[in-house]
């Protein structure tokens, strides 16, 4: 039996984490390591925070990517992001 909460649901997400690490480095001024994850709400807090700061925002994309190149991270759905 099976519950219908799981934290992580079974399975690998198809996205690969040195892929949105290094878009989220690259470009996560704008969100777009997040966007390839699947976590839009994310992505658009940080291209937010990006346009208001004039760009000084763009710092919490590196650190991001760097997190996930780092630590790995999770998909839209919640799965492991694959090596």
């Amino acid at each position: 039996m099976t519950t219908p909460y799981q934290q992580y649901p079974q399975g690998v997400s198809d996205k690969s984490k040195v892929v949105a690490g290094v878009l989220q480095i690259l470009l996560g001024g704008f969100g777009i390591g997040r966007f390839y994850m699947g976590d839009t709400k994310t992505g658009v807090i940080q291209l937010i925070v990006t346009l208001v700061t004039c760009g000084f925002g763009a710092i919490w994309g590196l650190v991001d990517g760097i997190l996930i190149l780092v630590n790995g991270g999770v998909d839209g759905q919640g799965r492991p992001l694959r090596d």
